[in-house]
């Protein structure tokens, strides 16, 4: 969106805010009222990340890009408060693929096949295996899969984030007043917060579902991770629970925590799953595999649904069923993932863990941590 849009897009950003407050909000106090506006800021942000590209890159190179490289700081800005995240991130394959994938037979194969001659430069493989920054070169890839590829490009959004209430202020001393304002201002200018772990859905399930059919049928690239479950691949070796422990253990979520994600983490495959077949042109590999995916998610949320009852889920399951799985009905199909994107935001912050215990029978346990 250029900025000749932006007035209209503030202006429908107020209204849509304004509407999810009114049907979000009713009694519960001020933390409800952040999870409502959690809810509204991460369908404004989530979906139009989801959507959205970027055209600022010097190299002419036609990729859609999930982060705006001009707004990309670098893990660097987030080690200063968050080293022991960093340390973690820095024994994960998303770190390890900056230095590695381009030496991979399998990656040289694919890019063979695509004619790519630099994986980091003027491939689709920086969608989702690298960040890019801007630098006064041009767009420079500065890391694998980084802080920022999760979380959000920090330029708009990290001041507000690691400011306690002044000067020398630290986190434990914040007043619960402006812990409030600080998330609401801090996900308004497009983070990625934890605090809705649906927004960290998102940001697994848009790359994990492989969202180029190029990619995937001529490249010979496999259709998406499909093995891929949200608590079994946030609670093995990219877990970075420090936060939530004063930034002395790494322990895993709790239960409750678990359990939103297990079902966030649904609805999340079936939203992306329904991004990509949306974009299929032909009956081949990427548009059969992403149809049959949002199928089975779909069905698995459905099975869930049974033992929850959640009314929520309800109208996720509606949005699934009023499009048809097919090629050429682009605009159908994404307006169905808009609509699951904001349910799944809002069934993230609205449903408590507490009452989700039916499906602890299902979720992965440590042993299946990835």
């Amino acid at each position: 969106m250029g900025p000749g849009n932006q007035k209209g897009k503030d202006s429908s950003s107020t209204i849509m805010i304004n509407n999810v407050l009114e049907r979000t909000v009713h009694r519960g106090g001020k933390r409800h009222r952040l999870f409502a506006i959690i809810v509204a800021v991460g369908i404004l942000t989530g979906i139009g990340w989801a959507t959205t590209t970027t055209s600022v890159d010097p190299r002419d190179t036609k990729i859609d890009l999930p982060l705006r490289p001009e707004l990309v700081v670098g893990s660097q800005a987030c080690a200063k408060c968050h080293a022991a995240e960093v340390n973690v991130w820095k024994q994960t394959p998303h770190h390890e693929t900056f230095l590695t994938l381009h030496r991979k037979p399998q990656a040289q194969q694919i890019a063979d096949k695509l004619g790519i001659s630099s994986f980091k430069h003027d491939s689709a493989c920086i969608k989702c295996h690298y960040s890019m920054q801007e630098q006064p070169g041009g767009l420079e890839p500065i890391a694998g899969v980084s802080c920022e590829s999760c979380h959000g490009a920090a330029k708009s959004w990290i001041d507000h984030h690691h400011d306690y209430g002044g000067p020398g202020v630290k986190r434990d001393q914040e007043s619960a007043e402006h812990r409030y304002q600080r998330l609401v201002t801090s996900i308004t200018a497009g983070m990625r917060n934890p605090e809705n772990v649906y927004l960290v859905a998102q940001s697994c399930y848009r790359c994990h579902t492989v969202p180029d059919e190029k990619l995937v049928n001529v490249g010979g690239h496999v259709a998406g991770s499909l093995n891929f479950e949200l608590v079994a691949w946030s609670q093995g070796k990219v877990r970075h629970n420090f936060v939530r422990t004063d930034g002395k253990q790494n322990e895993p979520s709790s239960t409750e925590r678990m359990r939103l994600m297990f079902v966030s983490g649904m609805i999340a495959d079936l939203e992306f799953s329904l991004r990509a077949t949306a974009e299929a042109t032909v009956k081949e590999t990427y548009g059969v595999t992403s149809a049959s995916r949002a199928a089975r998610a779909a069905k698995r949320l459905a099975a869930a649904q049974e033992k929850l009852s959640q009314p929520v889920l309800d109208e996720v399951l509606n949005a699934f069923k009023s499009v048809q799985l097919k090629l050429n009905n682009r605009d159908q199909l994404l307006a169905a993932a808009d609509k699951v994107a904001e349910m799944g935001l809002r069934f993230a912050a609205t449903v408590r863990g507490a009452d989700l215990a039916a499906m602890d029978a299902f979720m992965p346990k440590p042993d299946q941590w990835k």
